[in-house]
């Protein structure tokens, strides 16, 4: 079929190291991974036969796959930084009719740590809940509430005491107190005393300003 492009996704179930165990080495893996590594090394560099693989776990993989001539260059797909999440995002929502007051650049910062598929999951999740409220667009707390959702698990329905709900708001209001007094944390943008997911009566979310990939004493602190 040359020229072309071999593509083996999730190469790790393939090409885990090879370890020596005592039955033998004689497993069906193995074997494959042994007969992958030979026609690689087969191809003819003038034919233009590309192989390319995919894998989540490249620490697993086997030394012999990475030699120069097999998979000897790595690119490196991270999660996107936030303008890469607005430009996804924009992609996304053409397929839903959304409000005037939906700013993406706002979404783009509220959903750091999310990858592509997390984003459109969470404007499926927005149109839903839209649908559902018979909104006839997407609007600002559709957002809002699909990202709660996302990063902080379904919305309980659990009755609770006064008294109860009174010891989660004191809680809730001295994380935001504390986050907003010390400075250089990130700026509060919520607090909550719904419940969700497993076992949060609340929770106080901060909103950084700009993606971070470092952290100081003083913020860990």
């Amino acid at each position: 079929k040359a020229p072309c492009i071999v593509f083996i996704d999730e190469l790790d179930a393939l090409g885990k190291v090879r370890v020596q165990s005592p039955m033998g080495g004689h497993e069906e893996r193995e074997q494959t991974l042994n007969q992958l590594l030979a026609e690689m090394d087969g191809f003819d560099a003038k034919k233009g036969v590309i192989i390319m693989g995919a894998t989540n776990r490249p620490e697993v993989l086997d030394p012999a796959l990475l030699r120069p001539g097999r998979f000897d260059r790595q690119v490196l797909v991270d999660k996107p930084d936030i303008k890469g999440r607005e430009e996804i995002l924009r992609i996304h929502v053409k397929g839903v009719k959304t409000a005037a007051d939906v700013d993406i650049k706002v979404i783009a910062a509220r959903t750091a740590g999310f990858a592509g598929a997390d984003l459109a999951n969470l404007v499926n999740e927005a149109a839903l809940l839209a649908a559902r409220n018979d909104k006839t667009a997407v609007d600002v707390r559709d957002f809002e509430s699909a990202i709660d959702r996302l990063v902080a698990g379904l919305e309980k329905k659990r009755v609770m005491s006064t008294k109860e709900r009174g010891i989660v708001a004191y809680h809730e209001s001295g994380h935001a107190i504390v986050a907003t007094v010390i400075p250089g944390l990130d700026p509060v943008h919520k607090i909550s005393i719904v419940q969700r997911g497993f076992g949060a009566l609340g929770y106080t979310m901060q909103l950084p300003l700009e993606d971070r990939y470092l952290m100081q004493r003083g913020d860990l602190l």
